[in-house]
C-alpha cells in the first residue's frame, strides 16, 4: 500500500515521467513484495527554482537540474537488504530506460503502520486486530 511522490523538472518529457512511474511500481512488486494493482503515485513537475539540491554535491555525489526526488510512504517491516535492492533496482532501471544519471535519482522511504492508511470512505481498511 505504498504512496509514491515523484518530483521532476518541468522539462521532463511525458515518456520519461511514464517510465519513472513504471520503474517505481515494478520495483515495488518485484523487490518490495507490494501486491499487484497497488499503484498510487503523485507526479509533479517543478520549475528549476523549485528543486533544490546542494550545488557542491553531497556525500561524494553531484547533481544536475535533471534530479528526480522519489519519496515513498509504505508499511514498515522491510529489511535493510530489501531497501538497498529497491534503491538499486530503481536507479538502474531509470538509467537504462531514460538515460538519466543514477546520481540524479534521489530516494527517500517513510515507514508507517498499516493503520496509518485510509483508501476511501473515511475508513481504516487495515485496522489492527486485537
Amino acid at each position: 500500500m505504498p504512496l509514491a511522490r515523484i518530483d521532476v523538472a518541468a522539462h521532463t518529457s511525458a515518456e520519461t515521467v511514464a517510465a519513472i512511474g513504471d520503474v517505481v511500481y515494478e520495483a515495488m512488486i518485484n523487490i518490495a513484495n507490494v501486491p499487484e494493482h497497488d499503484r498510487f503515485q503523485i507526479i509533479h513537475r517543478h520549475a528549476k527554482d523549485e528543486l533544490v539540491y546542494p550545488s557542491a554535491g553531497y556525500l561524494g555525489l553531484t547533481y544536475t537540474p535533471d534530479i528526480i526526488f522519489i519519496q515513498i510512504t509504505w508499511v514498515a517491516g522491510r529489511t535493510v537488504e530489501i531497501k538497498k535492492a529497491f534503491y538499486k533496482a530503481i536507479a538502474d532501471a531509470i538509467h537504462t530506460r531514460t538515460g538519466l544519471r543514477k546520481e540524479d535519482i534521489w530516494i527517500n522511504l517513510i515507514d508507517v503502520k498499516r493503520e496509518d492508511w485510509s483508501f476511501g470512505n473515511g475508513e481504516m481498511q487495515y485496522e489492527p486486530k486485537e
